[in-house]
């Protein structure tokens, strides 16, 4: 076991967790460690006896318990070993709570950056009692040691005598020695002199930090190294502005950490024992919400209470075009809602909200095209432009476009039409669920139906509509304004009918011109066991829907026929069990609203 001195040695049994008061004690305590290193190989190796140094100069860290994962403020344990009943962070001082717009800079205290140490010196340390300074001599005259600064600021060589060096930058020790040594040995010797290691000091950081307390460093580390040592700056007690370093009860230096991340700037200040770094309260505070690259909580001074401060800072996004500002004046409610530009010149009041908005009225839409075109599959029109103003652009084949059954799908329309089932689907459900009990058999019933629907209303949530617009009829067009993001389908020459739903087996049939509705369910193997067979759905290229009864004629002009045309979808729906389900209207209604909007059949 390394042996150290009385002052700095620890030596803990596990067991007992008993600590050494007395320097009797320490000795009994270090000769029984060594008899059982003795005995039974390393005493601290086994778990018996772990020796654990103790830094006088520095604050107790906390247990070490603390994952990384709680936030910036985990600390490191002292060498990966808490001292028994040693406070942590979490009964000396509450954990900050997560904020939504954490203060403007508060992310310099994440990370580990104080245990990154470097060898060496800055240039602009100044030296103070206790560094060490190596020196040689050579030529004429030999000498060679290394010297240490006295209590007033001197080193002594001999021959040479005393030279002050108390206070002078590190870069220019060499000089200033070797200037004085010059004056008694004038030639044939040559001089190097070189900074070994700097004093530690002990500074104080106080205010709203999480650890306020005394901690030792270099005289060359920044405010910023102290600060992190402390835990750092409270979020809602600090101040990011204001920070000062006192010595012998004067402000030597005043750190703006808003200054340093902007324009990288810090005090240059040495620090000296005894030195106090005072944290000030925080000042006035503006939260910017939404829409900037920094949306956080700024500290600002009085005569930096305007937008122009606010937009400096924070930094809006290129395409945001208005400010919301909302705060209290006079004690009532005060909002306002302005451009950017004139936001600059708007003074403030503590507590103001801030976000940034992008309100551009698009003046530009993009419009997509599928189909049988030639082409890009995108156009950029202005706004206003209509439907009939873009298909004059739009080659294509006369041969393979069917340019007569032209239609769109648009965005707005789909979330309507979904809009229109989810409420349908609601209706059903308060129908199936409030229905009236007259007895304990139709109490089961109305269980059962009450599950098969349920089931149905899961299935038919999850349908998407398509949001069809039908624009075209009997080779005209309509020329409707177009929305951003509308779809124009121009749909392939086509010779097949497609017949789905409820047919046995569902296919593409070629067109016959001969044929009806019949023939071409027929074809497809006729009806399921759960066919409506005197409402099949006739759904056009272009859109449109039409109803026929293979039976009887069509569902809506009994009598005739509906003609089919190439291209067209031929759908049957199913039944509904009027027998057993309560609410056949309200499903038979969605069941189609569904076969509209989305072309698909739901059983």
């Amino acid at each position: 076991m390394r042996m150290l001195s009385i002052g700095a040695m620890l030596v803990m049994f596990s067991s007992s967790n008993v600590f050494a008061q007395s320097l009797e004690q320490l000795q009994q305590l270090r000769q029984q460690a060594q008899n059982q290193s003795g005995n039974d190989g390393s005493a601290a190796a086994m778990g018996k006896v772990s020796p654990i140094n103790v830094d006088t100069n520095r604050t107790l860290p906390s247990s070490g318990n603390r994952s990384s994962a709680q936030g910036q403020y985990s600390v490191q344990p002292r060498r990966g070993t808490s001292l028994p009943g040693e406070p942590s962070i979490e009964t000396v001082f509450p954990l900050q709570e997560a904020m939504d717009n954490p203060p403007f800079a508060a992310n310099l205290f994440i990370g580990g950056f104080e245990s990154e140490r470097i060898d060496g010196l800055n240039d602009s340390y100044l030296i103070a009692p206790g560094d060490k300074i190596s020196i040689w001599l050579w030529g004429a005259v030999s000498y060679s040691d290394v010297v240490t600064v006295d209590n007033q600021g001197n080193i002594f060589i001999p021959n040479i005598g005393p030279i002050k060096v108390a206070n002078t930058p590190a870069g220019a020790v060499n000089q200033t020695v070797s200037s004085k040594i010059r004056q008694v040995y004038t030639s044939d010797v040559n001089i190097y002199v070189n900074l070994l290691t700097s004093t530690p000091v002990s500074v104080f950081v106080s205010g709203p930090v999480l650890r306020p307390g005394q901690y030792a460093g270099l005289a060359s580390d920044s405010v910023l190294y102290y600060l992190k040592r402390a835990g750092g700056i409270d979020f809602t007690r600090g101040s990011f502005r204001q920070i000062d370093v006192i010595r012998d009860s004067q402000v030597v230096a005043t750190a703006d950490l808003y200054m340093f991340l902007r324009d990288g700037v810090l005090p240059d200040v040495s620090f000296k024992d005894g030195d106090i770094i005072l944290v000030r309260p925080i000042g006035n505070t503006i939260v910017v919400e939404t829409g900037a690259r920094n949306s956080f909580t700024f500290e600002f001074s009085d005569e930096e209470l305007r937008g122009e401060t606010v937009n400096y800072f924070a930094r809006p996004g290129e395409f945001m075009s208005h400010v919301s500002v909302a705060g209290i004046r006079n004690n009532t409610q005060f909002a306002r809602y302005l451009t950017v530009s004139d936001f600059n010149g708007l003074m403030l009041q503590p507590g103001d909200t801030v976000e940034y908005v992008n309100d551009h009225e698009p003046q530009i839409y993009r419009i997509n095209i599928k189909g049988a075109h030639a082409g890009a599959s995108q156009v950029m029109v202005d706004k206003g432009t209509r439907l009939l103003d873009v298909l004059d652009h739009i080659a294509v084949d006369p041969d393979l476009a069917d340019i007569n059954n032209v239609f769109l799908t648009r965005e707005s329309v789909a979330a309507k039409q979904k809009e229109i089932i989810d409420q349908a689907l609601q209706r059903l459900e308060r129908s199936v669920f409030t229905a009236p009990i007259s007895s304990s058999g139709e109490g089961s019933i109305r269980a059962q139906e009450a599950e098969l629907v349920t089931d149905f209303v899961a299935r038919a949530r999850q349908i998407e509509p398509v949001g069809r617009v039908v624009v075209s009829e009997n080779g005209k067009v309509a020329n409707i304004l177009l929305e951003p993001n509308d779809t124009i389908v121009i749909p392939e020459v086509s010779d097949l009918i497609h017949v789905g739903g409820e047919v046995l087996m569902p296919q593409a049939v070629v067109y016959n011109p001969d044929a009806t509705t019949e023939d071409y369910v027929a074809w497809a193997g006729g009806f399921t066991q759960r066919a409506d067979d005197e409402r099949v759905l006739i759904i056009r290229k272009n859109g449109n829907v039409e109803f026929d009864n293979v039976d009887g004629g069509n569902w809506l002009t009994a009598g005739n026929s509906t003609h089919i045309e190439p291209g067209d979808q031929v759908v049957v729906m199913p039944a509904i069990d009027t027998k057993t389900l309560q609410a056949v209207k309200d499903i038979t209604q969605i069941i189609y609203q569904i076969a509209i909007a989305a072309n698909v059949v739901t059983r």
